[in-house]
């Protein structure tokens, strides 16, 4: 356990990293207030429960089709261009959200649309940061994030709704602006870390790589790990509220977010040995049979135990969707490759939400339960064909600049990608 601490606190002594990283973390934590805070603003005004989940649902919609499109403008013209603009257009939606200035989904739909995707900001300076020889450090620098992303889910909802539940929601949604803008500003700042240009040509022929199957892969599992997510929120509180106890619900929660924070820490302090495909592929093999038993269980005790062990698979899903999404993707696009994997999670979770519902009130929560197992069997039938993608796991770096990595013969993948994660 020592020795895992440690590794992170080495990563983060990397000349710049710090400097970057913390903002982001900041910044997350603002960008998970800002759903939740949403709700209670528009639900303070109106009364209305179903008005709120509209304007949040517009929300969502908007931030997972316009993330991918600020990604691509930061690959072409760089984080410090963009991100003031960006946090700038930010700042100025969520004034006319607390303003009432225009109608609240038109508001919403707009904070969605300016929000800067932070996580894959920073991924991507992870990315350019260990290059070359340090490519060893990627799987425990995402690690990390996914740390990052764990916590600040944890607390960002906590902290706004006791602004909410205090008569305060306006304060919540404003305190997730000012932490967003801030941390955008600063990571704008801080140059040095940033990756690397490229021109337009090399951009052009890097972006067909996107639709390459190595890429499309990653971003289906992305987006059925959002079902996961998305089915597993509606099913567990139907679970809880199903045996009348509602209060059950937080309790159950807290089992599988707790597991998870331990899961993808001592995943990052891993020494890792064998190709990430392979990995990603057990790992969601394992969410598949833990998630199994949720179909029929009924004591609390029971579920909550199960619930904690597809904690501990998730972050690793995460992880090496970051890792395997950097190995195939040219440096050109691959903060657009990172928001689209991101938008695609985001997407799946708002979907199965409603689908999840659906099932529940025909079947109960069990029923809704069978939606996330089968979800997870989808990642694992997606990650075993993965293990015959042809795209190889390569650090970026060995390429000349304005060129790509050259593809290693077959016979050698499995070698080069042990390499990028040893």
């Amino acid at each position: 356990m020592p020795s895992a601490s440690a590794n992170y606190r080495t990563l983060l002594r990397t000349s710049g990293a710090a400097a970057f990283f913390l903002p982001s973390v900041a910044g997350r934590l603002g960008i998970a207030m800002t759903g939740i805070g949403i709700v209670w603003l528009v639900h303070a005004r109106t009364g209305s429960y179903a008005a709120a989940g509209l304007v949040t649902g517009g929300f969502a919609a908007a931030d997972a089709v316009a993330g991918p499109q600020i990604g691509r403008l930061v690959d072409r013209f760089g984080q410090a261009r963009v991100l003031p603009c960006a946090v700038g257009a930010h700042a100025g939606a969520v004034a006319l959200l607390l303003s009432g200035a225009v109608p609240n989904l038109v508001a919403g739909v707009l904070v969605g649309a300016t929000l800067p995707q932070l996580s894959a900001l920073s991924a991507a300076r992870w990315s350019a940061l260990l290059s070359g020889d340090r490519a060893a450090a990627l799987p425990t620098a995402f690690a990390l994030e996914a740390l990052a992303n764990g916590v600040s889910y944890l607390a960002g909802p906590a902290l706004v709704s006791v602004l909410g539940a205090a008569g305060r929601p306006g304060a919540g949604v404003l305190l997730a602006a000012a932490l967003v803008v801030a941390s955008g500003l600063a990571l704008a700042t801080q140059r040095r870390t940033m990756p690397p240009r490229t021109g337009r040509a090399e951009r052009r022929h890097a972006g067909r790589a996107l639709l390459r199957s190595a890429f499309l892969r990653q971003a289906a599992l992305g987006l059925a790990l959002g079902v996961f997510f998305g089915a597993m929120q509606v099913s567990v509180t139907a679970y809880a509220v199903g045996r009348g106890t509602p209060d059950a619900a937080a309790p159950l929660y807290t089992a599988s977010n707790c597991t998870n924070l331990v899961g993808g820490w001592a995943y990052g302090a891993w020494r890792r040995s064998g190709s990430p495909r392979r990995r990603q592929a057990a790992a969601a093999a394992c969410l598949t049979v833990a998630s199994l038993p949720l179909t029929y269980l009924d004591a609390p005790l029971a579920v909550g135990a199960t619930l904690a062990l597809t904690g501990l698979a998730v972050p690793v899903l995460l992880i090496l969707a970051s890792v395997l999404t950097e190995s195939s993707t040219p440096r050109a696009v691959l903060t657009q490759a990172f928001t689209w994997v991101n938008s695609a999670s985001a997407a799946g979770s708002a979907g199965a939400a409603a689908v999840a519902g659906r099932v529940v009130d025909a079947s109960g929560a069990h029923g809704g339960f069978g939606v996330a197992a089968g979800a997870a069997a989808a990642m694992t039938v997606l990650a075993l064909g993965g293990l015959r993608d042809c795209g190889p796991d390569v650090p970026k770096s060995s390429a000349p600049a304005g060129t790509r990595a050259p593809n290693p013969p077959a016979s050698r993948r499995d070698a080069s990608t042990n390499r990028r994660s040893p």
